[in-house]
């Protein structure tokens, strides 16, 4: 047992000896090929020292600047393919509006074929529709060809937009259309009532029409707040229908959070917003009127709806269009009125002795998507569900601080500012 551990001692020390000797041999033959060392700062003479030293640096140098060069050049190539992806999503969203537009207008000019040509007889029960799209007027230029040529360039599917505007409303003015220029819309136009608000508008590169001088319509532009501002709308839509365009009234207090021409029907003279608030209100319901003096007819039914507004509404140029906004303009020039209460009136009171009913077709638009200010601050805001959707335009109507709450909706909607919305309270303190 002795002997095996001298013998195991006496082999490690030869291998010890082994490799100094190797190491030594090896520090000679260095010590012989590379007199100055591998590295020589005073003698740069020596080409293979130089060249060792270059080929590492290369290599080192490759190594660590190849990665950063791949990564800038797959940065760019990610931004390219991005900004290359949301250009074909753009196109492939106008491309569907345009072909939903061709199919609307295709549907729409069967069913005008189909009443207004040859008499038909009717057919089976469930097949039988009336017609609820009454066909465009012949455009008229003569009517202003000044507007007619601005029109022409601003107009989408000769529709857009249209505000009007003066020097009292200049904040609200600017969220409106800054809000409308985030969303990509492009066809819309704001009515100058006076010049103050036409060079501010082209200040900020945002489309404007001045109208011609009018001696009514001027003083009320000039003074008027905005119910009687909102009254002048009737007269000067007038035209922009004749000339055979489709407009979007939209008053300012009104911020878009999406393209509201996406979300349009276009089968009836007038599609506007309600004032309703569920969908009772919004579209129509069954009120049971109780008169208990009347013993077994105690119980009258009524139809209950809440208004259209008036600060929002999309009217196509057909003649019952044009019609009613000649009903309710030269009716606020003789009366007293408010203007929603007149253009409702004029638009759902039927015919009957000594009053003959306007014949237009109207369609009620989805009150979570064109949302008003009661809807949102009463109900939307307090529901976590019905929080997360995303409304195409809110029409601050219901609140006399109207700035104060767009700015509001844009933090909630736009910068998800979560908290945007609960310092107001439901209604007005007053």
């Amino acid at each position: 047992m002795v002997g095996r551990r001298e013998k195991a001692q006496s082999f490690c020390k030869s291998r010890v000896g082994v490799a100094i000797a190797i190491g030594v041999l090896l520090g000679c033959v260095f010590a012989l090929c590379f007199p100055s060392g591998f590295v020589s700062i005073s003698n740069p003479a020596p080409i293979l020292n130089h060249r060792f030293v270059k080929s590492i640096a290369q290599v080192v140098g490759s190594a660590l600047c190849e990665p950063s060069e791949r990564i800038n050049l797959l940065k760019s190539e990610f931004v390219a393919a991005s900004e290359k992806n949301a250009e074909l999503k753009k196109q492939v969203r106008e491309l569907t509006e345009k072909i939903r537009l061709a199919e609307q207008r295709k549907d729409q000019a069967e069913k005008q074929v189909l009443v207004l040509g040859d008499q038909k007889k009717a057919g089976p029960s469930g097949t039988v529709k009336g017609l609820r799209t009454n066909p465009s007027v012949l455009p008229d230029e003569s009517v202003n060809p000044r507007l007619a040529k601005i029109l022409e360039k601003i107009a989408v599917n000769r529709e857009l937009i249209v505000a009007l505007a003066n020097s009292n409303v200049k904040q609200m003015l600017e969220v409106w259309f800054t809000n409308i220029k985030r969303v990509g819309i492009s066809n819309y136009l704001v009515v100058a009532l006076d010049e103050e608000v036409a060079k501010y508008c082209e200040s900020k590169d945002v489309p404007v029409y001045k109208r011609d001088p009018d001696k009514v319509i001027d003083s009320v532009a000039r003074t008027g707040g905005n119910h009687a501002v909102s009254g002048l709308k009737f007269r000067i839509l007038r035209e922009f229908l004749q000339l055979g365009y489709s407009v979007l009234l939209s008053d300012v207090d009104i911020v878009y959070l999406q393209n509201p021409f996406f979300y349009l029907y276009r089968d009836s003279d007038v599609e506007s917003m309600t004032d309703g608030h569920d969908n009772r209100t919004a579209y129509g319901y069954n009120d049971v009127f109780d008169e208990p003096g009347m013993g077994w007819a105690r119980y009258a039914h009524t139809m209950r709806m809440w208004v259209y507004n008036s600060g929002f509404f999309y009217i196509r140029p057909t003649i019952p269009s044009i019609e009613l906004l000649d009903r309710v303009a030269n009716r606020l020039s003789r009366e007293q009125a408010w203007d929603q209460a007149v253009f409702n009136e004029e638009l759902v009171f039927p015919s009957h002795p000594g009053y003959e009913g306007l014949h237009a077709s109207r369609r009620t638009m989805d009150f979570y998507l064109f949302m008003n200010s009661k809807v949102l601050f009463k109900t939307v805001r307090k529901d976590a569900n019905l929080s997360k959707l995303k409304p195409v335009i809110v029409h601050v109507n219901y609140h006399p601080d109207k700035l104060p709450r767009m700015l509001a909706i844009v933090e909630f909607y736009v910068n998800g500012k979560q908290n945007a919305l609960k310092p107001f309270p439901d209604g007005s303190d007053w």
